[in-house]
């Protein structure tokens, strides 16, 4: 996966196909609230091993039930194709873990 930084075009077509997460400067945020303390926690699991995978790691906030995520390539300075994939995947857990 590319580690090259994106386009403003580029961003704004890989957050079309990501409603749920914003732009805040260089990074993209989500917060999302789930079922249970232990529902976070599962999710924040399922979000680990995706990111190991990637080699690429968010920041994640843990409230009670809710998470919130940031992600950037800090070594770009800004967003890239990883950033875009894990928002992905993030979504994907928050959809499965309830």
């Amino acid at each position: 996966m590319s580690r090259v930084r994106l386009t403003e075009d580029e961003i704004a077509a890989g957050l079309a196909g990501l409603p749920d997460w914003r732009r805040e400067g260089d990074s993209i945020v989500r917060t999302a609230e789930t079922a249970s303390f232990p529902t976070a926690i599962r999710v924040v699991d399922a979000v680990a091993e995706d990111a190991e995978r990637l080699d690429h790691h968010p920041d994640i906030d843990i409230r009670w039930r809710t998470l919130r995520f940031v992600l950037s390539t800090h070594s770009e300075g800004g967003l890239t194709a990883l950033d875009l994939t894990l928002a992905g995947l993030i979504d994907q857990a928050l959809r499965t873990a309830d």
